[in-house]
């Protein structure tokens, strides 16, 4: 294999290890971080409940979240759980419960902002353990025992920054870690990653994700088009890191604007890059760009899965990466080389005034594709994968177009729409599916990663901007000449999807590629190779004879448990299940009132049982979910667990 372009490694010389205490393993029954550990596998080695008995689970306790509904706010909370004490954000309070009962121990109100996503737990010193969150544009800490702000930290328990991250830190020793929620525009704040002291909350390093002169990377951006460039922001919420090397990695995404870069020709480092920092330091070790000169707005969402990989008789350590685009790549964490190859392949280009188009991007040569790359007019659905009304609107819909796309393949380009041309639109495999926000998970004693996958088609082409068009969040002020189409032209730029009116008079939106939608995919990551793929979701509006197409899964992700068990909620149709590790096979389901769009966590409570806990609170998108009485309030944190013996047993 003959790579190209390189991905530029860093200094050979490896980072210090993490403090002692940032390497020590939780215990069995805990989920301190957000995927548990900070190799971000998501795996929990508890077996009670496992493969033969998790038919037996029943709900244990629920704890309502926010009595008006939490939507895109709790979206994606993971609790986090130490000692049999939950840890738990609801938006307008911290709360701290008893992780066997529910019952609440301790409240923090938050005032003026929002608590999203988690609080991240810090094992503490001599004056105990912390929770710290982020409602903005600060970290707050909190005394772990009371709730109480920890004054000592910061000016009075807060530390504020300039650029806004929504998210909490993620904590590496004594180190916390922040990304920036830069604005999607052409110029603006340098958006930056951030080191801070866990215990003072002094500022201890800054990298910046769009290289300056000098650093390194910096001769990705040509023409200048570096100045005054918003930072490639941080839009998921935790970050992965390797205790024994003292590196942690991070995920970029694209830079401003999405969809047209005229204005910033050239590779464009840090985007869309794996970035590996030290994580005492900050200091570059290496980073890997899955994506050169990103037209796609495919910003890398969740970090990557950390895990040992056997080949040709040599222990790698290395990690999983996976994105929009669908693809998988694994790397020696290391040094950021690839296991399994990964070659420089020819992209298509198109015709777009000014634009820089790289001639190549990194595709890996195993695993093969997560998600379908390539189209054909034989992909739209007909009558026999729907219905007649949604394929008679998928086919008007691409007849509103000239009958056909163009496409070639992974990276297709968008061309050129002047006023008066006939219809000349692109379509994009994935669209925004492929692996999203909800990343992946691993089973370390396998080597299984398995990963939840969406499947759609982008299409639109770009057009000069129209000063009275709409084209986007975000982009609404900005001066860039052209755009993707705009949202309230012809041509928009759009998932390829149509409607149907269901038998309650709702409209269902639905891609009109053909089935399936949605998969959990499992990968050996020692071979490359995919060991089973299913289809993730239903869409019960089609019938019970067609429901079965698989459905989207963008905020969501996966468990597993040395139970040999899969958790995943994430799907539209608001159902949780477990699909048995070696098989594929969904082995138990429960349909919830709200969608669990958030990753699924397992420990053990006080009472020594073993607990499955997810969020379910819905997207945040489109109507309330309706009840008999009106919208349901139903959403909570759900907990699962054995049927408790009795004493004679």
């Amino acid at each position: 294999m003959r790579t190209l372009r390189p991905f530029l490694a860093g200094a050979a010389a490896l980072a210090l290890t993490l403090p002692a205490a940032a390497q020590e393993e939780p215990a069995d029954g805990d989920w301190p971080h957000y995927a548990r550990t900070h190799s971000g596998q998501r795996f929990a080695p508890l077996a009670d409940i496992n493969r033969d008995n998790v038919g037996q689970i029943e709900r244990a306790w629920e704890y309502r979240l926010r009595p008006q509904g939490g939507g895109f706010i709790l979206a994606g909370t993971v609790p986090s759980v130490v000692d049999g004490i939950m840890y738990l954000p609801l938006g307008d309070a911290v709360v701290a419960l008893e992780a066997h009962t529910g019952r609440e121990i301790w409240r923090h109100a938050v005032e003026g902002t929002t608590v999203r996503r988690r609080v991240t737990y810090w094992a503490g010193d001599e004056n105990g353990a912390r929770l710290y969150y982020n409602g903005g544009n600060e970290i707050v800490a909190l005394d772990a025992a009371t709730g109480e702000i920890a004054t000592d930290f910061g000016d009075n328990g807060r530390v504020p920054f300039e650029v806004r991250y929504s998210y909490p830190p993620s904590i590496f020793g004594d180190v916390l870690v922040i990304g920036a929620s830069t604005p999607e525009l052409p110029s603006g704040p340098l958006g930056n990653q951030k080191g801070y002291d866990a215990r003072t909350g002094e500022l201890l390093w800054e990298f910046n994700t769009v290289p300056q002169p000098g650093e390194i990377g910096h001769e990705t951006w040509l023409d200048d088009g570096w100045r005054d460039r918003p930072g490639n922001n941080m839009w998921v919420w935790y970050m992965s890191g390797d205790v024994e090397t003292g590196m942690i990695y991070m995920t970029l995404g694209s830079p401003a604007p999405n969809y047209y870069g005229g204005d910033r020709p050239g590779d464009n480092l840090f985007g869309n890059s794996i970035l590996a920092l030290d994580a005492r330091t900050g200091e570059y070790r290496w980073h890997f760009q899955t994506i050169h000169h990103d037209l796609w707005d495919w910003d890398l969402p969740a970090p990557p899965m950390l895990i040992d990989v056997e080949k040709d008789g040599e222990t790698i350590p290395a990690l999983a990466q996976t994105g929009k685009p669908g693809l998988m790549y694994i790397l020696d964490r290391r040094t950021g080389e690839p296991v399994h190859g990964v070659n420089e392949m020819l992209v298509a280009s198109a015709d777009v005034p000014g634009e820089w188009y790289s001639p190549t991007q990194p595709i890996p040569v195993a695993p093969e594709p997560l998600s379908r790359m390539w189209w054909t007019p034989d992909d739209v659905v007909t009558l026999e994968d729907t219905n007649a009304e949604h394929a008679a609107n998928c086919r008007a819909l691409l007849d509103s177009y000239g009958g056909s796309f163009f496409n070639a393949g992974p990276f297709t380009p968008f061309f050129l729409h002047e006023e008066g041309d006939p219809p000349r639109a692109s379509i994009n495999m994935p669209h925004n599916g492929g692996s999203n926000w909800g990343g992946s998970a691993a089973d370390p004693t396998t080597g299984y990663v398995f990963v939840n996958t969406s499947e759609s088609g982008s299409i639109g082409w770009i057009e000069k901007r129209d000063p009275d068009g709409d084209y986007g969040r975000g982009t609404a002020a900005s001066s860039q000449e052209y755009d993707r189409g705009s949202l309230s032209g012809p041509g928009a730029y759009s998932s390829f999807s149509a409607s149907f009116t269901a038998e309650d008079g709702s409209q269902v939106t639905l891609p009109c590629i053909r089935p399936p939608w949605g998969r959990l995919v499992a990968v050996n990551a020692n071979t490359g190779e995919i060991a089973w793929a299913s289809r993730l979701g239903t869409t019960p509006e089609l019938g019970t004879d067609k429901q079965d197409t698989g459905a989207n899964n963008t905020f969501g992700g996966p468990m597993v448990t040395a139970g040999g068990l899969v958790f995943i909620g994430a799907t539209s149709d608001g159902i949780f299940r477990a699909f048995d590790s070696a098989t594929g096979e969904v082995v138990w389901e429960e349909k919830l009132d709200y969608a669990a769009m958030t990753v699924p966590m397992s420990y053990r409570g006080a009472d020594g049982r073993q607990y499955i806990a997810v969020v379910a609170a819905g997207s945040g998108f489109g109507p309330p979910q309706m009840g008999p009485s009106g919208p349901l309030n139903n959403e909570s944190l759900i907990t699962w667990a054995l049927p408790e013996k009795s004493p004679e047993e």
